[in-house]
């Protein structure tokens, strides 16, 4: 069980796909995903989504993401946040969680 100043801790923001990229050096079949969170400005993410999820339909999908961990380093490639998503029982497919709603990028997740 984790408190509620716990999860208060994880920032959670809206985030719209602006650019997305093959990532043919990540271990497992992932993106290269530039986001726009507003007034928290582009960031990155590598997102392993190849499976449901073409290149040219994430543009323009917003997506939910953790903002504030620390970069993570895949490969040759920095990412900056977690693209949040539901991971299947066979742990390797994800779908995407995201707002039923168009909504103001950098809107906190609550």
């Amino acid at each position: 069980m984790i408190t509620w100043d716990d999860f208060e801790k994880v920032d959670m923001r809206v985030g719209t796909v602006v650019k997305v990229e093959d990532f043919p050096k990540a271990r497992n079949p992932a993106y290269k995903l530039t986001i726009d969170f507003g007034e928290l400005g582009i960031k990155k993410s590598s997102a392993q989504i190849t499976k449901f999820y073409k290149k040219e339909d994430l543009v323009n999908k917003q997506v939910i993401a953790v903002v504030n961990f620390p970069p993570k380093q895949i490969a040759d490639f920095i990412s900056e946040v977690l693209v949040l998503g539901v991971v299947l029982d066979n742990k390797k497919e994800v779908i995407l969680i995201k707002p039923d709603n168009k909504v103001k990028n950098g809107l906190r997740i609550a």
